[in-house]
């Protein structure tokens, strides 16, 4: 077996999405100054604030995202609105800054998931299918760091690997009953799971907009980095799952590891 000259292009697209720097290095080159100092600016207890706010962004937008969608495969997504939405929601942010983080995170989370949805969809995915709307959430963990991982435990497939028990658990649960459900402990420990990544990259962004020179339109700025992000990473995590379809899980990991190794050969 072996890929076509078009989609072996395509995995390279997604290697080259998937793989590239992170939220920190982004923002660094826009504000101009590594973000890591800012950190000194936020509340002693700003961890366990931001992880509590993610983890209640990530409900709530399950619910109000990708499952209010329509289903049609292969219809183009319509990035740019998602990028205003998410833009205007920094602009409170950065004017606003930490307060505002429990109003702000929901609606943008909400906003970047019906986007990455919209990508799923362009990418042939039906978005009523139980696995794909937890596909839709893993992306919120892809290029972000764990502060329990060192540098080798944090490529794409191994990411995956991590949320794979969580998400067929979670995904048992929801071919059945709605997501939101309450009492929903499969859905829980995966969102649980994806927060502690998703909470890195927040607490990144969070630092950025709180440097005073940032402001609404440095937060809106922040928020468009954000959203840009993240849907690199949809584009990345949807090209590599249709390629799947057509070759086999297996096959694919297999060329994606030996096209990575090349690139950084």
């Amino acid at each position: 077996m072996s890929l076509t000259y078009n989609h072996r292009e395509e995995l390279k697209k997604a290697i080259l999405l998937l793989e590239n720097p992170g939220i920190a290095a982004k923002i660094t080159n826009y504000i101009g100054k590594p973000i890591e100092k800012g950190f000194e600016l936020l509340p002693k207890n700003w961890n366990e604030k931001i992880g509590e706010v993610t983890k209640t962004a990530l409900l709530k937008a399950t619910d109000a995202a990708v499952f209010t969608m329509n289903d049609a495969p292969n219809s183009e997504s319509s990035n740019w609105w998602h990028k205003f939405g998410v833009a205007a929601s920094g602009a409170v942010g950065g004017f606003f800054g930490l307060p505002a983080l429990a109003i702000e995170l929901p609606v943008s989370t909400t906003i970047m998931l019906r986007s990455i949805a919209d990508i799923a969809r362009s990418e042939g995915e039906s978005i009523n299918h139980p696995r794909t709307k937890l596909a839709c959430l893993e992306v919120f963990a892809l290029g972000g760091e764990n502060k329990s991982d060192d540098s080798t435990d944090n490529g794409y497939f191994v990411i995956r690997a991590a949320l794979a028990k969580s998400v067929s658990e979670a995904a048992e649960f929801i071919a059945t009953k709605t997501l939101a459900e309450e009492g929903a402990p499969a859905l829980i420990r995966l969102i649980v799971k994806i927060a502690e990544r998703y909470s890195i990259q927040i607490s990144e962004k969070l630092v950025a907009q709180s440097i005073p020179i940032i402001g609404a339109a440095g937060g809106a700025a922040i928020n468009t980095i954000f959203i840009n992000h993240f849907q690199d990473m949809a584009r990345g995590h949807f090209i590599v799952r249709k390629l799947e379809r057509i070759y086999g899980k297996e096959f694919i990991e297999s060329e994606y590891k030996k096209m990575l190794a090349k690139e950084m050969a």
